[in-house]
């Protein structure tokens, strides 16, 4: 792999006291082309911005998808990814679905190990402080013909982040805008999928929601995901999510946090779950959480959600679910317990 080192840092230059998530980046980041065929050039470059003609495919036909990961650095300065072949299998899953050639995961690892070692000082420790790192591929042939790219370029960038969320969520339930269709790309991290959920975003956050909890599309009768989260409810003692499906994103966070709860003797199913269950069991006092899991926000409780016109408050529980399956999942991500399970993967100190 080619390496070319900053030559001025912006390290001592950043606030890590004062952080917006994903506006500030690392020094560096990785660049590789695909070619006749063929993955070249990876190299590891200072981050800058790049030349792209304005015929690319990526702007005309929408081909890119990424994946979300972070960077966590224990006490004794060691550095750890989360599953990393997950975030791997599920970006060759979306690139598939767009027609997009495969990376091959010794170029996926090695490009997120070399970098990471090479900007380890952004990296700092405690708990709430990581790296968030953007993995993307986009069509990069100069061509507006409508037909899939026969160029692209694979990236890697770093941002220093703390919390996504702070405190906890209000959300709306969706009534009439749909994320995702059967068929369509919903299981796919596909960059078109979340520009589409701008603007709806936007009118509940008029109403003073800070989310919205998809719905099918069909009906807008069962819970699906949210804009940022897969979604969890608990009704008594029992977890409930939806099954993953052509329209759901499957979660690295939402699949850990379903095996940490029944090792931990919670019971969970997964299965459908619709909109006037959760508003029967509010109306019963059986509805004790929702709460939704992702990379960015990790675990996020909901305090109340909306539903055609009216307003659910959940009451605030000490000893929650979501609380301590957050407590769980964080601490195997920082090193602070045993990880039973091998999700935590060291990133080598490697000198280059």
């Amino acid at each position: 792999m080619r390496i070319e080192k900053t030559s001025i840092s912006r390290l001592n230059d950043t606030d890590f006291n004062n952080l917006k998530f994903g506006e500030i980046f690392t020094d560096h980041m990785f660049v590789c082309d695909y070619e006749d065929g063929k993955w070249i050039d990876p190299r590891i470059v200072p981050y800058k911005p790049i030349e792209i003609e304005p015929s690319a495919n990526v702007f005309h036909y929408g081909q890119a998808v990424f994946e979300g990961m972070k960077a966590y650095k224990d006490n004794s300065g060691k550095i750890w990814l989360f599953r990393p072949t997950e975030n791997y299998k599920r970006i060759t899953i979306s690139s598939e679905r767009l027609a997009m050639p495969e990376l091959g995961e010794s170029v996926f690892l090695s490009a997120l190990n070399d970098l990471l070692t090479l900007d380890s000082d952004w990296v700092k420790s405690g708990i709430g402080n990581s790296v968030y790192i953007r993995p993307f591929v986009f069509g990069s042939e100069h061509c507006i013909a409508a037909s899939p790219s026969k160029k692209y370029k694979f990236m890697i960038i770093l941002s220093p982040v703390q919390s996504y969320y702070n405190g906890h969520l209000k959300v709306l339930v969706a009534e009439k805008y749909s994320r995702a269709a059967n068929g369509g790309v919903g299981y796919a991290k596909a960059a078109g999928n979340y520009a589409s959920q701008f603007y709806p975003t936007g009118l509940a956050q008029k109403k003073g929601y800070d989310q919205i909890i998809w719905t099918d599309s069909k009906n807008h009768k069962f819970l699906e995901e949210a804009g940022t989260m897969n979604i969890f409810v608990r009704i008594d003692d029992t977890i409930i999510t939806a099954p993953t499906t052509d329209t759901i994103l499957d979660g690295i966070t939402r699949k850990s946090i379903i095996k940490i709860a029944e090792d931990n003797n919670i019971k969970v199913e997964v299965r459908p779950i619709s909109i006037n269950e959760v508003i029967e069991a509010h109306s019963t006092g059986k509805l004790k959480e929702i709460f939704g899991s992702g990379t960015a926000v990790v675990v996020s409780e909901i305090s109340s959600f909306g539903y055609k016109g009216k307003n659910y408050n959940l009451k605030n529980i000490e000893n929650s679910y979501a609380a301590n399956l957050k407590s769980i999942i964080t601490k195997i991500q920082y090193n602070l317990i045993q990880d039973p399970y091998g999700w935590r993967s060291e990133v080598s100190a490697i000198k280059v």
